[in-house]
């Protein structure tokens, strides 16, 4: 259940200033499976830094909420959800914006949730706990743990946190893209079931790979993301596999890392390594008979900003993505007098990125 309303209703700001909120993404996992315990479906997140990006315009008068695009109906949800908790009584209008493509495996959906979550506490200056935004998702769909500043290990079905596992230097991933989008909530529907074998494997892997988060054993890391890809392909096949292992070998790569519900497969590379261009160039060349599309991404490592995009920081193909320019509805607003509160601290859109070592985008 969401958490309890607040015993006091919270005001919005006198000039009606939208409070913003970020989530970053995901690519795929670095391990996904089941456990052999009760309800064991569970994932390890590996943040991405790239990011969805929500703002939410009070609209004291009005009941509704309203959210562009109009097709992100399960954030509205979550949106009303944050309200009712917050004690308020009129709506608003959400507009979400953000370079997390959908259907790819990159958490665009929980991502989305979690900046709805964060943006609308901002327009009241609250903010939520992560255990207090799994509530609010809880319920909407699974989700991934991206409300956590780490990687963590999560119960995706149960919208609920597994362990933390803590940082890693962030990670390059040279990425083939398979085409098409993958529906999360359907393949989690109908994907076959785990036998006990491959359980006790995962929760095996799962020790493995918090012993190497905790000892930054990067190697380590990029095997165990590598015989989960192999585990997922029994359950699903994917093109390129073989092809993108065979490249990852001839540069020296750290292991594949899959995204389990999505349509992407990557070679881990260093983020710092002196050869990350010639290796990704490499793998993109290497990629040409498969088809489809190669990018490149960073993942978010220990000494980032894990809360917004920043100045410095590598996002989306072009830096980081403006808060979306959507047209509000031809509705006034109200002159309604509002109470002398003070405006909450509201993180603003990120400037543009300042010029990198290397090309962590494509």
């Amino acid at each position: 259940m969401p958490p309890s309303p607040i015993s006091s209703p919270a005001a919005a700001p006198a000039d009606l200033e939208p409070g913003l909120g970020h989530a970053f993404g995901t690519f795929g996992e670095l391990l996904q499976g089941a456990l052999p315990e009760p309800d064991g479906d569970f994932l390890v997140t590996f943040p991405l830094a790239r990011w969805a990006s929500a703002a939410f315009h009070p609209w004291p008068g009005r009941p509704d909420v309203r959210v562009a695009p109009a097709h992100k109906v399960k954030s509205r949800r979550t949106a009303e959800a944050v309200l009712s908790a917050l004690g308020v009584t009129h709506g608003g209008l959400l507009e979400l914006g953000g370079d997390l493509p959908e259907g790819k495996g990159m958490a665009s959906s929980s991502a989305d949730l979690v900046a709805t979550v964060r943006a609308v506490g901002a327009a009241f200056g609250r903010s939520f706990s992560p255990a207090e935004t799994e509530a609010f998702l809880r319920g909407v769909e699974p989700a991934d743990g991206v409300m956590y500043d780490e990687i963590v290990c999560f119960h995706h079905r149960g919208v609920r946190l597994g362990r933390r596992l803590g940082t890693l230097p962030p990670f390059a991933v040279v990425a083939h893209d398979e085409g098409g989008q993958v529906d999360t909530v359907a393949h989690n529907r109908t994907a076959g079931p785990i036998g006990a074998a491959d359980r006790h494997e995962y929760a095996r892997l799962l020790d493995r790979l918090t012993a190497a988060v905790t000892e930054g054993d990067l190697p380590a890391v990029g095997e165990v993301a590598t015989r989960s890809a192999e585990l997922n392909g029994r359950r699903r096949e994917r093109p390129g596999f073989d092809r993108l292992r065979v490249l990852c070998d001839e540069v020296g790569g750290l292991g594949l890392v899959l995204a389990h519900s999505g349509t992407l497969l990557g070679v881990l590379l260093e983020a710092g390594d002196p050869e990350l261009d010639a290796k990704s160039a490499h793998i993109r060349a290497g990629c040409s008979a498969l088809g489809g599309e190669v990018s490149m991404h960073r993942s978010l490592g220990a000494g980032d900003d894990w809360t917004r995009p920043h100045r410095g920081q590598p996002t989306g193909p072009a830096g980081p993505v403006p808060h979306p320019a959507v047209p509000h509805p031809a509705v006034p607003h109200p002159a309604v007098p509002h109470p002398a509160v003070p405006h909450p601290a509201v993180p603003h859109p990120a400037a543009e990125p300042s010029a990198l070592p290397h090309e962590l985008e494509i």
